[in-house]
């Protein structure tokens, strides 16, 4: 009598099964990427300018380096992959023609887009045979079965195909009018261009394009003749800084950015000082070296004799529940009710109340006002709420952290970080805070925000700035990335589509 053959459990093959497709992914996946790092890169002219295109892994968008000037990049659609755009060297003979032809200038927009569109669709072309070959020579060298080219070139087109579906899908032209930029701040105002442009002729990318080719064949090939494009619509630009904690870094900062984005007045919503005392005080009469007005209000951390020694400033304008017509645009002001420069005490988180009922006394001045002021400031954003809906944009600080939001009945809250990096108490954490400040683009006819460039240098004064320019629309309120990747709602939809921009 015999014995019965216990059956045979499937999952060993499964297993030999699985294990042999993952190697063949793996393997298809790492030639293709290693095959597209090293030879998919294409070279191409863009204007006056020799430009080197390639792919590199990241999470989508593109980025524009301009050696040694800086970067610009743009969050223009999603997926595994961003587009670099070198600029490796200028072209003299072309960028001469440029400056010396009024009629080459004028049509660089279409011909650097007709640049651009072949060398990007070349690039693909070159980097789906590049990264075909390299996944099938990978497989073919490590399996050496006959079979395994094949499958790899399957694997590897199926990935691509899936990569430029959710490229196509994702597809964002308005990003391309709201650069990030990475860099030297005395150059961020060249690189990212000029949105009065943008204001003049309601075309984001090609005015952004025109602006980005003739600012930097500017800087790099110094001639004077080129002529910088300028828009029929001028802006009104409002420096917004906040809690500098009296650090030597954030005025210099304060100063560099009112200089190079040319600013017609500075907008501060308090705690200049830190603790509001006599030996701080005789430091910030420096205020009154800065050649624009400057408008004030008190924060928790600034004594009534620090707000005093302001006011005694020539270009100084101290707001206590009053209002001030600035570069033209009407602001109005409340300090906070609260003086609390020692944190230990708990007094700072006991005041709602108080900041409540500041608030509601600024709305209840506004409305004795002929006139809508366009903006308010407030130190603490706890005394926005009762201005909500009252004006349509309103400033705060205290608390270190930048956030821009939407409130219920359609004001525009904007809070600012600390422009100081928090001062000393910033380097009570691990890392330095940065140090952070909005330049405003309002009209100068209706006082209406239009754009905004969020810029902020790292902690302790480091030298590398990020500008984060936001354009203000009415069609797609949606949410906008911040200079820190974080979301922020872009305003009230309201707000009109044109930006504005500081001249270049």
């Amino acid at each position: 009598m015999s014995t019965p053959t216990p059956p045979t459990s499937p999952w060993p093959g499964r297993a030999r099964t699985t294990g042999r497709w993952a190697v063949r992914i793996a393997l298809a996946l790492g030639g293709a990427l290693v095959a597209v790092l090293l030879f998919a890169r294409v070279s191409a002219p863009l204007g006056p300018f020799d430009a080197t295109l390639s792919f590199h892994p990241a999470s989508g968008g593109a980025e524009l380096a301009v050696p040694p000037l800086g970067s610009l990049a743009v969050d223009a659609y999603d997926g595994p992959l961003r587009l670099d755009v070198s600029l490796e060297s200028v072209d003299q003979e072309r960028a001469r023609a440029l400056a010396t032809d009024p009629v080459r200038l004028a049509g660089v927009v279409d011909r650097v887009t007709e640049n651009l569109q072949s060398a990007v669709v070349r690039l693909i072309w070159v980097t789906v045979l590049v990264a075909l070959a390299g996944a099938a020579l990978t497989s073919w060298a490590v399996l050496r079965g006959r079979r395994e080219p094949l499958i790899a070139l399957g694997i590897t087109t199926a990935v691509l195909a899936g990569t430029g579906a959710v490229g196509a899908a994702t597809w964002r032209p308005e990003a391309l009018s709201q650069p990030t930029y990475t860099g030297l701040l005395v150059n961020a105002n060249s690189l990212i261009g000029s949105a009065e442009d943008i204001v003049a002729r309601f075309d984001a990318y090609r005015a952004s394009l025109e602006d980005l080719v003739a600012n930097v064949g500017t800087l790099y090939a110094t001639l004077s003749a080129l002529p910088t494009p300028t828009g029929a619509v001028d802006s009104v630009a409002l420096l917004h800084i906040s809690d500098i904690h009296l650090n030597p870094a954030g005025f210099d900062l304060v100063r560099q950015v009112a200089e190079k984005f040319d600013v017609d007045a500075i907008l501060d919503t308090g705690d200049l000082t830190d603790w509001g005392s006599e030996p701080e005080n005789r430091l910030i009469t420096s205020v009154g070296d800065l050649d624009v007005p400057y408008v004030y209000i008190r924060g928790n951390h600034d004594s009534a004799t620090t707000a005093a020694i302001l006011a005694q400033q020539p270009n100084v304008t101290v707001l206590d529940d009053s209002a001030v017509t600035v570069a033209g645009i009407d602001v109005v002001g409340a300090p906070d009710p609260r003086f609390t420069p020692d944190k230990s005490t708990g007094d700072d988180d006991a005041g709602a109340d108080v900041l409540q009922t500041s608030g509601e006394e600024l709305a209840e001045f506004v409305g004795t006002l002929p006139q809508t002021p366009a903006i308010a400031l407030v130190h603490d954003p706890k005394q926005a709420a009762p201005l909500d809906g009252i004006v349509p944009l309103v400033l705060a600080g205290h608390t270190h952290e930048r956030e821009v939001e939407a409130l219920e009945d359609g004001t525009l809250l904007m809070v600012q970080g600390s422009t100081g990096g928090a001062g000393l108490r910033g380097l009570e954490g691990e890392y330095p805070e940065p140090l952070t400040c909005t330049v405003l683009y309002v009209d100068p006819e209706t006082g209406t925000l239009q754009a905004y460039d969020e810029i902020t240098l790292g902690g302790l004064g480091a030298t590398e700035v990020t500008v984060q320019r936001v354009l203000m629309t009415s069609e797609d309120p949606g949410t906008d990335t911040g200079a820190d990747g974080a979301e922020v709602e872009p305003g009230p939809a309201g707000a009109p589509v044109p930006p504005a921009s500081p001249p270049d």
